[in-house]
């Protein structure tokens, strides 16, 4: 069965503040993840945590180079990542206890977002919170 999105998860996860670890995110200006990370920090007032190959700091937050070297409770993973590679950083944030997971526009894995749901995590998939930030009620 198809994944579909919950408005009132999205809702939830977009006015919350929380620890959002931004999987994909480097200091290379082309990437969305870039910009995006930014509206979260300073539009929505979230925590953000980079992650990459190379564990970059971006916008002033600690990089790191996998999820499970982040200290304290991430509420939400935020994966900037191809559809390929997807499933393993959810099998991560599932490992390390996250709260939900949010998989950007393009991004599509049926069956991790099943074995997330499964977890007990929030799964949010093939959007962009910049995009439902204009669309929900915030």
């Amino acid at each position: 069965m198809a994944h579909v999105n919950d408005p009132a998860v999205i809702r939830r996860l977009l006015s919350t503040p929380g620890r959002w670890a931004v999987v994909g995110l480097s200091n290379n200006p082309l990437r969305p993840a870039v910009g995006v990370s930014l509206f979260l920090q300073q539009e929505l007032g979230m925590e953000i945590i980079p992650v990459s190959l190379k564990g970059d700091d971006v916008h002033g937050a600690k990089g790191y180079t996998e999820l499970a070297l982040i200290p304290g409770h991430i509420d939400v993973v935020d994966c900037f990542v191809n559809s390929a590679k997807v499933g393993a950083v959810v099998d991560q944030a599932i490992a390390v206890g996250a709260g939900a997971v949010w998989l950007q526009l393009g991004v599509i894995d049926e069956a991790a977002a099943q074995r997330a749901a499964a977890a007990g995590l929030d799964v949010v998939m093939d959007t962009c919170p910049k995009i439902e930030a204009a669309i929900v009620d915030l």
